[in-house]
């Protein structure tokens, strides 16, 4: 008996062992025949397809490529031949007229091609079951009007099928991006579960530009459609296109749309819009994203969010409200573990806006007794050390910023705490050791860290001394800390050394060189922090007087297009630099922002 069931193992052993041996074999021949074909060896790579062929003749993939390989080497009769042998043998296998036509339009002969062309489309009237593989060929071969006839086809035949995605991208191919967003939205229509994979294929043709044609085509399609067949996913759609052109006014009214209409208390969205307003500095949509999501929440955790956003709202728009409003959700929320986030940016108000480190630092060694958690106990420390810093403790915030990056290594807090690190030794003058934290955060997961340590990095590596000789750097960061600590007047002092003082350079700043730039760029903002726009501009126009294709150069076009705007409201002077933004740096991250204010500015209708 033992002996009959180690015959039976061994018997099913090897034939396995066999079966896995025979498909590595197979899978082996592919590559060494696709390797062929891809080096134009096509007689050698002929043989390897065949071989593959005759084992696996239902194998498209080994057909198409046996059929390329024969074109190549002119061998159309022997295709031709293959091919109708195939069709004799099995009639219903219609997607072969493809591939017959295909080796007759290679020969030129484009009337006898196209009438094995029809043949493939026209079985698709008797049996749809092979739509996919004949549209799949006729776009493989660039035949892109027949692919989508054969889709097309298919779904009039089969009202199950549903093939708008594959014609949505053949449009798309073909620049009929109307046709394409029909095609996409027709597929949302008969599928709601498509709905985010057309937000990731559609946002390849969208921009932050509402004016740009595929915008206007996708929000036409879009309406033409809620208008003739009223739907949920239209107002998702529409919310998702208006936050991409950074219109959150007009994504927000979608947005509580869809909340009346679902009768859900979820205000996720809505709450999500709102922070992608602050984060682009829209403050007034971003505010009314979390006045609607605080009237509306069930929960307190909820309503504690949405007031942190408000608050910090009220603290960059400089309310002068803001202690008392402070006070009020302190009284409202009370002080513990739900609202330690709200005290961290107390602290951060106190020291930053109020000029009042000591009391933002009794307000986080309080709120360190609250956390219950080692990232809530982090976002405190990391806090504290920008007191810290800000107080010109600067080992003891170095202190608080390692423990960080030490106890939660790899984290989005600990890149964040290395950056410090680095930012504190650069404003210590401690370059050496800046430069090294910021080798390791240039590779950092968040985008925002290794934009800004890239940032610091050129600009210590671009300005550090030479052999010994004072470069500037020094007082640079200096001047820079002074700035951070809001000592403006003592930074301005600290940069006019830098042009006067002989101790220092010895010829003074020179204009071209990179650290000129740096200063002044630094002393105009300064002096924007102080009201004093006209000195600011005037620091400005010094640099592009210097260099007007430095790497600064957008930065300061819309800084100078912004206090015109803003703060001068000289309209003409800040519609001269937006469109210098326009036609002199259409690459720059300023450009769509720049292209709505000037057009606002021209008295265009922004819809």
């Amino acid at each position: 008996m033992r002996c009959i069931v180690f015959i039976f193992f061994f018997s099913i052993s090897s034939f396995l062992t066999a079966q896995e041996f025979t498909q590595a074999s197979s899978e082996n021949d592919y590559f060494l025949a696709e390797s062929y074909y891809r080096q134009g060896e096509y007689e050698k790579a002929t043989q390897v397809y065949k071989g593959l062929y005759e084992k696996s003749p239902f194998n498209t993939t080994y057909l198409s490529r046996l059929l390329s390989c024969y074109q190549e080497t002119n061998q159309f009769l022997i295709a031709e031949n293959l091919l109708k042998d195939r069709i004799q043998k099995n009639a219903t296998q219609t997607y072969l007229y493809v591939f017959l036509g295909y080796n007759f339009e290679k020969q030129q002969l484009q009337e006898i091609a196209n009438s094995n062309y029809e043949k493939a489309l026209n079985s698709l009237d008797i049996n749809a079951s092979y739509a996919g593989i004949i549209g799949n060929l006729f776009k493989e071969y660039s035949l892109l009007d027949n692919a989508i006839l054969a889709y097309e086809k298919a779904m009039e035949n089969n009202e199950n099928t549903n093939y708008n995605f594959q014609i949505a991208q053949i449009y798309g191919e073909k620049g009929e991006f109307q046709k394409m967003f029909e095609s996409y939205i027709n597929l949302v229509d008969k599928n709601e579960s498509y709905l985010n994979l057309i937000q990731r294929y559609a946002s390849r043709y969208i921009t932050d530009d509402a004016e740009n044609e595929t915008n206007i085509l996708f929000r036409k399609t879009l309406l033409r459609k809620a208008v003739s067949n009223p739907k949920y996913e239209w107002n998702v759609l529409l919310s998702w296109l208006f936050a991409q052109q950074k219109e959150y006014g007009k994504a927000l009214v979608q947005e509580k749309a869809l909340y009346q209409r679902s009768q859900s208390s979820d205000l996720t969205t809505i709450f999500d819009l709102g922070k992608l307003a602050f984060e682009n500095k829209e403050y007034e949509p971003a505010k009314n994203c979390f006045v609607f999501v605080d009237e509306n929440a069930s929960l307190q955790e909820e309503k504690i969010d949405a007031n942190l956003y408000l608050i910090k709202i009220s603290v960059v728009t400089k309310n002068p409200e803001t202690e008392t409003l402070f006070q009020k959700l302190f009284t409202q929320f009370g002080k513990g573990a739900q609202t330690i986030e709200l005290q961290v940016e107390y602290a951060d108000y106190l020291t930053f806006s109020k000029n009042e480190p000591e009391k933002a630092t009794a307000i986080l060694e309080e709120a360190i007794t609250y956390s219950k958690s080692k990232f809530d106990e982090a976002r405190i420390k990391l806090k504290l050390g920008d007191v810290l810093v800000f107080r010109g403790q600067f080992n003891k915030a170095l202190i608080y910023f390692s423990q960080i990056q030490t106890q939660l290594k790899g984290s989005e807090l600990a890149q964040e705490a290395s950056f410090k690190v680095a930012q504190t030794s650069y404003f210590k003058g401690d370059f050496d050791w800046a430069k090294a934290q910021l080798k390791v955060l240039k590779g950092s997961t968040t985008q925002l860290i290794a934009n800004d340590a890239v940032d610091l990095f050129l600009k210590i590596t671009d300005n550090e001394p030479v052999d010994s000789i004072p470069s500037g750097l020094k007082q640079l960061a200096r001047s820079e800390l002074l700035s951070y600590q809001n000592k403006n007047n003592e930074a301005l002092e600290e940069i006019s050394k830098l042009f006067s003082s002989k101790e220092i350079l010895a010829n003074g700043l020179i204009p071209g060189e990179v650290i000129y730039d740096d200063v002044l760029y630094l002393q105009a903002k300064i002096l924007i922090k102080q009201e004093r726009y006209l000195e600011a501009i005037e620091s400005l126009e010094k640099i592009i007087v210097a260099d007007n294709q430095g790497f600064l150069t957008d930065d300061i076009y819309y800084l100078m297009a912004e206090t015109y705007n803003l703060n001068l409201n000289n309209v003409e002077k800040a519609k001269e630099y937006y469109q210098k933004i326009i036609f002199e740096h259409p690459s720059s991250i300023y450009l769509v922002d720049a292209r709505k204010k000037f057009r606002k500015l021209r008295g265009d209708s922004i819809n």
